[in-house]
């Protein structure tokens, strides 16, 4: 059974940083993208940034780009998320996602999910 956990959300002032980090159990791992998107409540999920198997390419949101950093270990089946300069428009819960070969936008391209861990920014 294939389980992602998230970790390392939290409240923090503007301007502060974060990392977020998602431990997936599941075999091949490092053949697939790894994700984070992210939702608030009452808007529709939003994706944030995403990697390749050896992230060589990552891709991101353009209202976090320059801010927040994906990155992978392969050996310990995890993903990252280096959030900076956080503003109070990133709270939200964060998700990390997983199983495709795809580097996709496209969070129904992605079967695996986290249960997420809340971001809460204040102004």
């Amino acid at each position: 059974q294939v389980q992602l956990v998230e970790s390392g959300g939290g409240m923090v002032q503007a301007g502060g940083s974060l990392r977020l980090s998602c431990i997936a159990s599941i075999t091949r791992f490092g053949h697939y993208v790894v994700a984070w998107f992210r939702q608030c409540p009452g808007k529709e999920r939003e994706f944030v940034a995403a990697t390749n198997w050896n992230a060589y390419s990552t891709i991101y949101a353009d209202s976090v780009k320059g801010r927040f950093t994906i990155s992978r270990d392969n050996f310990r089946n995890t993903g990252y998320l280096r959030m900076t300069n956080l503003k109070p428009e990133d709270t939200a819960v964060y998700y990390c996602t997983t199983g495709t070969s795809d580097l996709t936008r496209n969070g129904d391209e992605y079967p695996y999910w986290g249960q997420g861990t809340q971001v809460t920014v204040s102004s």
